[in-house]
């Protein structure tokens, strides 16, 4: 593989780490934040998901290490997730979740640009970021289905 083509895969896969991590400390705070009775769901749901996003993350610092990357550390971090700051309304499980379904679409659509960047080329790192596609859209898939509950309730 060619330096270049190296170096693109593993720009994307710190984006993907950074990814990963904001949405661990996002999560985490918002499994806290939240109240309400309807929100108790939500919480626990966001709590399991801590766990599996920072899991991906440490598979994303392995696999940069392997390529001989250095993981990066903190100040390299800028905040993107502006939908999924903890709410005023601390009972507005409606902005969360929009802003869960927003961080697990745009970590799948990371994944899908890492998987064919490494098409032909880096079949280890296609392999695990197609593992972590299938994770993300599993967690997808459960947003949603809190996303249209909410939806039918506001309406």
């Amino acid at each position: 593989m060619s330096n270049d083509k190296k170096n693109e895969i593993i720009e994307n896969l710190k984006k993907s780490y950074w990814m990963e991590i904001e949405t661990v400390m996002n999560y985490l705070a918002n499994s806290v934040h939240l109240d309400g009775i309807r929100a108790e769901e939500v919480k626990e749901k966001l709590s399991v998901e801590v766990a599996d996003e920072l899991g991906h993350a440490t598979r994303l610092a392995k696999r940069l290490k392997e390529l001989g990357a250095a993981v990066p550390g903190s100040l390299e971090f800028n905040a993107e997730q502006k939908t999924m700051q903890p709410p005023e309304d601390t009972t507005d499980m409606y902005a969360i979740v929009k802003g869960v379904v927003d961080a697990e679409t745009g970590a799948i659509e990371q994944y899908k640009k890492i998987i064919r960047l490494c098409d032909g080329v880096d079949y280890v790192t296609q392999d695990l970021c197609i593992g972590l596609q299938a994770d993300e859209e599993e967690h997808l898939v459960i947003f949603q289905g809190y996303l249209k509950a909410l939806d039918k309730d506001r309406k």
